[in-house]
């Protein structure tokens, strides 16, 4: 009998997993890793990585089954029970990130297991990325990262599971390592001859977390104590200067941030570690006590709006975890509202709503793709992902904080996070706790019903495009305006801010929106102005409008042209000009698509467009003509080249780095070759091999961004 049950497992496996995987998110988990002992080496010549990595897990079922999920380009080669003999595995054909093993004999639930995993390979490809076209992973000559949702060792219950671990990175004694966990003294081995050493750097994460994500490079520590918080802030060595600077900025955010959400630790404040991150994907990522920060991010002054996102998910990521793939608007969507507070406390008013708008742009982009409370349908770190979740889901927490005002949401946070603090939480126990708070009406307001509010921005998709028809009466004690407000979401239910601008002060009243239709007046004193009614005069709301319509198509160019896929990037700046033909932005964008595509006549093209355009934002005029110059240098017209950088220097915008960009190809043509592109100014040029040029004469205006601010 023991033999027939051998035989039905792999096919039982099978059947049942090959059905989990057709849903892709969640999958069912038999087991739950709770500790890990993982000693990777990394292999920069190959760029590849061969790891051990020992698992203690824990039955939360009766099961003879483990099921984990490891990056599916790493070739598995044995999984043991510890001291025992190798154990029969297989790699789900649907959804091959799963691995699932054959235990000799079922598990009760609560009881512990250990396996041993050996295996090894490539984990920097994109295409078979977890999430594909975004690089989690990456090892090449010079540096390596690690992140957590690679799926670089065996996960379960991503991204729910808390668990320990002792980690052991061995890298080439060039580079250094920095990472989550408390760190001991690297260990140095010497190479044989000529040859390079080895460095072994020992990560103990004792408190249990999302814990795993490491990077590697000619790091250089600059230890900052700033208001009690110790910052250790991992830099190359030509920008260990900026070190400073994200220290005091990383110690403001932290201070604000305990005082919205409450201390991450009783004890006062743990140590967290920033480090420059190689250029990849993603412009940062977040892990316990960790930082990570591109290096095209890196600049001389620390952006405080992506690092008090990173730093918001040491609470909301860290100490609070979703309870399941489908609970991440409250540690994403939440981090990325954190962005916002955070730039309304240093920049006030104006530094919230230039948040809230990159927010809407973004909410835009893919909202209709799937509901927030089914955030497991789509893939992390994806553009739909941060569309519906990051981007629309911090939205949603502004509009919440509007309905039932400051005092009740920070309260809700507060409280929130300290019954939640080293726990997993649902959508659905924040919602209760949110609706316990809700205030009562105010006199001539319509009464806050959350329940609706989150049927219609948490369970449902759709964003509300506002179009008002109005009259204005003249009464005997001043004005009248009747008029509808139209929105096109049958379902609609939301008190919605209307402003009337008159010859005095302005009225301002709030009218329940319900279903597609809704009639109001207001009495004014004053004569309203013509055109003078406002809908959401503060801007507090997730609403559609052309303006927006254009920058969300944009954005998806933009995030198709990060990936390469310039035909599909210029498919979206067309659908942005085909709004507004005068938008330079697009048209900028376009130039650029093309400029990649080395399509230099058609970018040219779009470049003068872009500088005939409504120069909006202003860095589209310098950077066009950047451009323009470097396309006349490619085609062999030096002269002409010569002179659009000269026209760039004298408009003295230095966006990303615009007049050093400028002045290095005043001094030497452009080549298009990366390498000798890159060196700085005042390098001799290469010695030309041919000064012939293509006879076609490009007449550009306005270059592509390569540092895009």
């Amino acid at each position: 009998m023991l033999k027939i049950h051998r035989l039905l497992i792999p096919l039982t496996l099978s059947l049942l997993w090959a059905a989990a995987a057709t849903a892709q998110t969640p999958h069912r988990f038999p087991f739950r890793a709770d500790h890990y002992d993982v000693q990777v080496l990394l292999h920069p010549d190959d760029q590849t990585i061969s790891a051990l990595a020992r698992v203690d897990f824990i039955a939360n079922e009766v099961s003879r089954t483990v099921v984990v999920e490891l990056h599916q380009d790493l070739k598995v080669n044995s999984v043991k029970l510890i001291g025992g003999k190798p154990l029969e595995f297989e790699r789900d054909r649907t959804y091959p990130l799963l691995l699932t093993i054959g235990l000799p004999d079922a598990v009760a639930p609560g009881k512990p297991m250990s396996l041993e995993f050996d295996y090894t390979g490539p984990i920097s490809s994109e295409d078979d990325s977890p999430t594909k076209g975004v690089r989690f992973a990456s090892v090449d000559k010079n540096s390596a990262y690690l992140l957590l949702p690679a799926r670089w060792f065996p996960l379960t219950n991503y991204p729910a599971n808390r668990y320990t671990g002792t980690f052991k990175i061995i890298t080439p004694d060039t580079m250094y390592v920095a990472g989550t966990g408390k760190a001991d003294p690297p260990t140095m081995q010497p190479g044989i001859g000529k040859g390079p050493g080895q460095a072994s750097y020992v990560f103990h994460c004792d408190r249990p977390g999302p814990v795993g994500t490491f990077v590697a490079g000619p790091l250089q520590l600059n230890p900052i104590q700033v208001e009690g918080l110790t910052v250790s802030v991992f830099t190359p060595p030509v920008q260990a200067t900026t070190a400073t600077a994200y220290g005091n900025s990383l110690a403001h955010i932290a201070l604000y941030f305990t005082d919205a959400f409450g201390p991450i630790q009783e004890s006062g404040p743990p140590p967290i570690t920033i480090a420059q991150m190689p250029d990849g994907t993603l412009p940062g990522y977040a892990a316990p006590g960790l930082l990570l920060i591109s290096a095209r991010q890196w600049t001389t002054k620390a952006n405080d709006r992506l690092l008090s996102q990173l730093a918001a998910k040491q609470w909301w990521g860290d100490r609070v975890l979703p309870a399941t793939s489908s609970d991440t608007w409250l540690t994403d969507g939440l981090s990325r509202y954190a962005e916002a507070m955070y730039a309304e406390q240093s920049d006030g008013s104006a530094g919230l709503h230039r948040a809230l708008e990159d927010f809407a742009v973004g909410a835009l982009m893919y909202e209709d793709t799937a509901p927030i409370s089914q955030a497991g349908r789509l893939q992390t770190f994806s553009n739909e992902y941060r569309s519906v979740v990051a981007d629309k889901g911090a939205l949603v927490f502004h509009m919440l904080r509007t309905e039932i005002g400051d005092d009740a949401f920070n309260a809700l946070l507060h409280d929130f996070y300290k019954k939640y603090e080293g726990k997993n939480a649902t959508v659905s126990e924040f919602e209760k706790m949110a609706i316990a708070r809700v205030p009562p009406p105010k006199k001539g307001e319509p009464p806050i019903n959350l329940v609706s509010f989150f049927s219609q921005w948490v369970n449902s998709t759709g964003i509300p495009e506002f179009k008002l028809e109005f009259i204005v009466y003249r009464t005997r004690k001043g004005f009248k305006v009747v008029g509808k407000i139209h929105q096109d979401l049958d379902t609609f239910r939301m008190p919605v801010e209307l402003r009337v601008d008159t010859e005095g002060n302005p009225e301002y009243k709030k009218i329940l929106v319900t279903g597609t239709t809704q009639q109001f007046e207001i009495d004014t004193f004053g004569r309203p102005k013509p055109n003078g009614i406002v809908i959401d005069p503060n801007n507090n709301m997730l609403k559609s409008s052309a303006r927006l319509r254009i920058r969300a198509f944009v954005a998806r160019g933009e995030g198709f042209a990060e990936n390469g896929q310039y035909y599909e990037a210029i498919q979206q700046y067309q659908h942005a000009l085909d709004l507004q033909s005068s938008n330079s932005l697009a048209h900028f964008r376009m130039g650029e698509a093309m400029f990649n595509q080395k399509n230099y006549q058609s970018a040219a093209n779009a470049f003068r467009a872009a500088l005939g355009g409504d120069l909006d934002p202003k860095w589209v005029d310098v950077w066009s003509h950047i451009y323009i110059g470097k396309i006349y240098d490619i085609l062999g017209q030096r002269e002409r080249a010569v002179n659009e950088y000269s026209l760039a220097q004298h408009l003295g915008d230095d966006t990303a780095g615009a007049q050093e960009e400028a002045g290095k190809f005043l001094q030497r043509p452009y080549t298009g070759d990366a390498a000798l592109d890159a060196a700085p100014a005042g390098t001799p040029p290469p010695t030309p091999t041919t000064t012939a040029g293509p006879t076609t004469d490009v007449d550009p205006n306005k270059p592509v961004l390569k540092k895009r601010p």
